[in-house]
């Protein structure tokens, strides 16, 4: 749900509510910045993809005072590379020195999507089909990570667990996906759990 930032103080006040979600949609800009900054003073963790990573383009040193290792940030590499700058490591290395600046998990996506922790754990998921690279699946996938930690999940092991439940969403639906084609097969893939 998007806010009027007029709104944020009494909704983060809000005891009941966990995680929150920043960026599909929301516009890139001074905003949504004041939305991070605002729900990290809450103490709420957050997810943080789209438009709120490319609020921060280039100055991923602005996150690092913001995050802790239970934030989870879901860029596909054109939004790691704005962020983070290009260079020509290995993309396990780039993902893991990442979260290590940022102080939170770092989930590069791609066909072999990597999860990396702040204290160096990583993770490859080689699931995700090409069908994936499809305009909504990202938020979708930032959207299952939410959902994860707010059931009570450290960032790390949410993120996991989102991308191989996304990857096999997909595998379920197959070609000519949107979206809301992966949304729609997750009951079917817990279900088989």
């Amino acid at each position: 749900m998007a806010l009027p930032s007029e709104r944020w103080d009494g909704l983060l006040a809000d005891r009941r509510l966990g995680p929150v979600l920043i960026g599909p949609g929301g516009g890139a800009g001074p905003a949504l910045r004041q939305a991070v900054s605002a729900v990290r003073a809450a103490g709420k963790s957050l997810v943080l993809d789209a438009d709120g990573l490319a609020s921060y383009a280039g100055e991923p040193q602005a996150l690092a005072g913001l995050l802790d290792a239970d934030c989870v940030l879901t860029p596909h590499q054109g939004e790691f590379d704005k962020l983070f700058g290009k260079a020509d490591a290995p993309r396990l290395a780039r993902a893991r020195q990442a979260a290590a600046e940022i102080g939170a998990v770092v989930v590069l996506k791609g066909a072999d999507t990597i999860i990396a922790a702040p204290d160096g754990r990583a993770a490859i998921n080689a699931n995700a089909p090409p069908t994936l690279a499809t305009g909504g699946t990202g938020d979708v996938l930032a959207g299952i990570v939410l959902g994860l930690k707010a059931q009570g999940m450290t960032g790390f092991e949410a993120a996991r667990a989102a991308v191989w439940l996304h990857g096999a969403a997909a595998q379920r639906v197959g070609a000519g996906l949107i979206a809301e084609d992966v949304i729609d097969a997750l009951p079917a893939v817990l279900d088989r759990l």
